[in-house]
């Protein structure tokens, strides 16, 4: 047994010597010529690296391109809403500021026309008139137009119609209204000048119809005493004046409210923009 032991001992020692040698071999071969196989072992291995990175590193390399894909998607759609959105917004602006400089011309016309007109006017305070006397006195001469450059005459019943005012108990002329005082202020009604002078007689008839005396209607004086004229209606009166003022007022009002919404919106926009980017 103990000679079998020391072969078997033997033996091994001899494996681990051939190993050994074998090895120191193949470090010797590798010193010599194998500077150009490890050059080509870390090419192939650089390569291999390359290609994997350039791949993507597989699936996470397609997952960040899809996500790319999104992203810039994503973001060309935002683009093109802001966009959008700046276009309405401008054209809104361009709106609201098209109304109030609309509405401030109408102020400036009616301001010259209408509103002047109200302000001179006297006959401001309004009663009770009775009827005292209506009757067609002569006839007023009047011209009209025949075409370009051309005017012809006609002529037109006068009517007279005298009241007396409750009020003050004063007699006066009466007129139909500052447009007709302003044309003759002995007649009540001044037609429109015609060929016909038929039908301009049978207008002045029926209103003189219609004035009989002991008539009652409400017509308009001037507190003042410095015009001995009343009007029976008031072109110029507070409901022509409250009408002309109130479209322009709503437009000015509606010109205003569109700028103010829209600053508001750019305004709450850029306090929510604000608001994410502290969030991130």
């Amino acid at each position: 047994m103990t000679r079998k032991w020391e072969r078997v001992v033997i033996s091994g020692l001899t494996e681990d010597l051939r190993s050994f040698h074998q090895s120191v071999r193949t470090a010797s071969s590798v010193r010599r010529g194998g500077h150009g196989t490890s050059g080509k072992m870390f090419f192939v291995t650089g390569a291999k690296s390359a290609g994997w990175a350039a791949s993507g590193g597989g699936a996470g390399g397609a997952t960040r391109s899809i996500y790319q894909k999104f992203r810039d998607v994503d973001l060309l759609d935002k683009k093109t809403t802001v966009t959008a959105l700046k276009a309405g917004e401008d054209r809104a602006i361009l709106l609201g500021l098209g109304m109030v400089i609309a509405s401030a011309m109408m102020y400036f016309v009616l301001g010259i026309t209408v509103l002047r007109s109200y302000a001179d006017s006297v006959w401001t305070e309004g009663s009770v008139c009775i009827v005292l006397n209506s009757t067609i006195t002569a006839d007023m001469n009047c011209s009209y137009s025949c075409g370009s450059d051309c005017w012809r005459g006609s002529k037109y019943p006068c009517l007279q119609v005298y009241v007396s005012v409750n009020t003050t108990g004063r007699v006066s002329r009466l007129s139909h209204n500052e447009e007709s005082w302003d044309a003759n202020f002995e007649c009540f009604y001044v037609p429109k000048c015609q060929k016909d002078t038929d039908a301009m007689h049978h207008i002045i008839v029926n209103i003189s119809e219609r004035l009989k005396p002991h008539h009652q209607v409400l017509c308009y004086y001037d507190p003042s005493d410095q015009q001995e004229s009343a009007l029976l209606t008031r072109q110029y009166g507070h409901s022509p004046v409250f009408h002309s003022l109130f479209w322009p007022s709503c437009m000015l009002t509606g010109g205003t409210t569109i700028i103010f919404m829209v600053k508001l919106t750019q305004y709450l926009s850029i306090m929510c923009e604000q608001v994410i980017k502290i969030e991130r």
